[in-house]
């Protein structure tokens, strides 16, 4: 079957649900209660009680008592956005139709820390990040919310660097926008396919694994598989936090071209909005925040495509090119993996959904929506701006007036969007180092009354200024997007997926999958060399200008 049969066949989203998704999450973010209000050792009791709790309800679901968290499992289709011939057909759909109908038991795992009395998830309602490992935060959500959080992740701040990825890789980089999209997509699904396993009993597939920690344990071992991941995840998050600093020194530099301020100088300025956020203790504001965030780039976002298009008959149709700047254009492949990489999240995304059969269609149609997005946007800012696009396509607004409006906004957003990452590699940082003897090294950070002790305030706020600082040894947007998408984005998204697909599940594979499998990965390989290479030789060069003090 065609792809373009294939798209005609896949069911349209309502458009009513989409609209009403919006509503549902702002008043999923307005906080209802005040955090730690609970009195000494309430917390403590209740989460016994809780654990009493869930211990019960999952010794029933096992001895096949009440089963009101079942639900069919999704995974009939691996690949049914672009995967030509494996809709269901004899042979090739053998594998997808053994996963029919699955019984879940559901799994909560948030890391809650007893002794200080403090309970949270990354994985809080409206986030888009979240920590592995954690599970879900019991919050259930449908397709259309899963499918917001998604849309969240893929569809960030950094999409106004997608013009500069076309003005070094053409028409070939709008080729790669659609084809990571669709490679990202996939990867997805044979990941979230890696926590299941067939029940000996009944043959049915049973959820026996909740994150891409666990995952990675399998395959990789008990303590490599999870070191190994939580290192590249708090790498990805860091580096989030310093794209934001980053971006925000442009902006400001691109707004006031003829100040005294230069972008380190105006990183440092705004790092001292971010100092307060070491004393957040919960996500709630934290998800109010990103929630708003996402609102007003959407507004940003159509107010620069609005720009673009009034200026239709000054468009370059001759300038976007064929041939490919091998120089620079790796660069822009990291940049354009960095924006699709969700991976990380999708576990604990589909374990929180109503309904678990909805998944491959949510992620189907969100990532389809993200390749149509970021290539009309990246074509249509590039035919604006033709050759003299820059790294964040806001500075290249002609009226000083309003790119210093658009660019103001921004930098209240990526402000705003700088708590969320942040927050998660906190939590991330915490649960690996801080819990206290016997389970680590160093004792809990958090006081018996749920506030932070004096030192744990320094290492929070230590944190922050880490991001400044590197932020400043290296304020080069795109080039630095570029690695992290080379190095972090390509084994999340790309060669790790697929490996774990191949170890756990290659017995039921048959040979055109497992070789799909292999091309995805020998693709990251190289798109992984290649681009740390290019994208550490462009950081080296832009470091000769040496640094102002």
């Amino acid at each position: 079957m065609s792809f373009i049969a294939k798209l005609k066949a896949t069911p349209l989203p309502p458009l009513r649900n989409i609209l009403n998704v919006a509503v549902q999450t702002a008043r999923q973010q307005i906080p209802e209660r005040k955090d730690y209000e609970q009195p000494p050792g309430s917390t403590a009791q209740q989460h016994h009680h809780s654990q009493q709790a869930q211990h019960k309800a999952m010794e029933a679901g096992m001895d096949g008592g009440d089963t009101t968290e079942m639900s069919s499992n999704p995974f009939r289709n691996a690949g049914s956005w672009t995967n030509d011939g494996e809709g269901g057909g004899d042979g090739d759909g053998e594998y997808r139709n053994e996963y029919q109908s699955t019984s879940f038991n559901e799994y909560d795992g948030r890391y809650q820390q007893t002794d200080g009395f403090r309970q949270g998830s990354i994985a809080s309602e409206g986030s888009s990040f979240v920590c592995e490992g954690e599970g879900g935060g019991g919050c259930k959500i449908d397709e259309f919310q899963a499918a917001w959080n998604v849309t969240n992740a893929i569809q960030g701040m950094f999409i106004v660097s997608l013009p500069f990825a076309v003005l070094h890789g053409g028409y070939w980089a709008i080729v790669a926008m659609v084809g990571i999209a669709h490679i990202c997509c996939y990867t997805g699904k044979v990941l979230v396919q890696c926590l299941y396993e067939p029940d000996p009993a009944t043959g049915q597939m049973v959820r026996v694994r909740d994150s891409y920690v666990a995952i990675a344990k399998v395959c990789f071992g008990p303590k490599l598989g999870a070191r190994a991941v939580s290192i590249a995840q708090l790498i990805e998050l860091l580096m989030t936090c310093i794209l934001y600093v980053v971006v925000c020194g442009d902006l400001l530099a691109g707004t006031y071209p003829q100040g005294s301020f230069d972008s380190r100088s105006w990183m440092l300025f705004v790092g001292i909005f971010l100092l307060p956020m070491g004393f957040l203790k919960s996500l709630k504001m934290v998800s109010t925040l990103s929630f708003w965030c996402t609102m007003s780039h959407i507004v940003i976002n159509a107010v620069i495509l609005g720009y673009c298009l009034l200026q239709i008959g000054d468009w370059g149709w001759s300038k976007v090119r064929f041939s490919i700047d091998m120089e620079n254009f790796p660069i822009s492949l990291g940049v354009i993996v960095f924006s699709y990489t969700s991976q990380i999240f999708l576990p604990t995304l589909e374990g929180n959904m109503i309904d678990r059969s909805k998944f491959n269609w949510m992620l189907d149609w969100s990532h389809i929506a993200a390749a149509v997005f970021k290539a009309g946007f990246g074509y249509i800012c590039f035919l604006t701006f033709q050759n003299d696009t820059q790294q964040v396509i806001t500075n290249n607004l002609h009226s000083q007036g309003f790119k210093g409006m658009v660019n103001f906004f921004l930098v209240i957003k990526a402000l705003l969007s700088y708590p969320l990452p942040y927050y998660a590699a906190c939590e991330l940082l915490e649960r690996n180092f801080f819990r206290g003897p016997p389970k680590t090294k160093f004792p809990t950070i958090w006081n018996l009354d749920g506030e932070l002790k004096v030192w744990g305030l320094g290492f929070r706020v230590g944190v922050i200024v880490s991001t400044i600082l590197m932020a400043i040894f290296i304020p080069h947007f795109s080039i630095l997007m570029g690695f992290i998408g080379s190095f972090t984005g390509t084994m999340l998204s790309f060669i790790w997926p697929c490996y774990f697909h191949i170890k756990i599940k290659g017995h039921l594979l048959d040979q055109k999958e497992i070789a799909k499998d292999y091309l995805i990965i020998g693709l990251g390989v190289l798109f992984g060399v290649i681009g740390i290479y290019d994208s550490g030789n462009a950081l080296i060069n832009a470091f000769e200008i040496g640094l102002p003090f």
